[in-house]
């Protein structure tokens, strides 16, 4: 299968707006099994297991979360997004982060996916210690 840069395009879009519907299953279908999720500077996480179980935190720790895209630049297999992520904690705390995003996509599915954002201003308005 060619990963196009619209399918590319597309599967990162999909993928990003899926947070608005907080749907883990459709939010992981975006994962190959094997790929890795790193927010840099933390550890990166392996395999569609533990991405799962970080993915379901953030949805237990946030009652709304909206992935706003500013820039989008896709290459076949390729996309960066720089963003403002806006989430509303389980306890009313507003978070607004701007992040910018690296998919790499193989086959329809996101293989590596690395986001670069402040991690102690993240940790300061969340609360959440990743």
């Amino acid at each position: 299968m060619t990963d196009t840069k619209h399918d590319s395009e597309k599967l990162v879009r999909d993928f990003l707006g899926a947070w608005e519907g907080r749907d883990l299953e459709v939010i992981c279908s975006a994962f190959a099994d094997d790929a890795v999720y790193h927010n840099v500077p933390v550890a990166p996480i392996e395999g569609i297991a533990g991405i799962r179980a970080i993915f379901e935190a953030f949805l237990n720790a946030f009652a709304e979360a909206k992935l706003d895209i500013v820039t989008l630049a896709a290459e076949p297999g390729l996309v960066l997004a720089e963003r403002i992520d806006y989430f509303t904690m389980t306890d009313g705390r507003k978070v607004v982060l701007p992040v910018n995003g690296v998919f790499e996509v193989r086959n329809g599915k996101i293989v590596r996916f690395s986001d670069y954002f402040d991690l102690a201003d993240f940790e300061q308005q969340s609360g959440f210690k990743l």
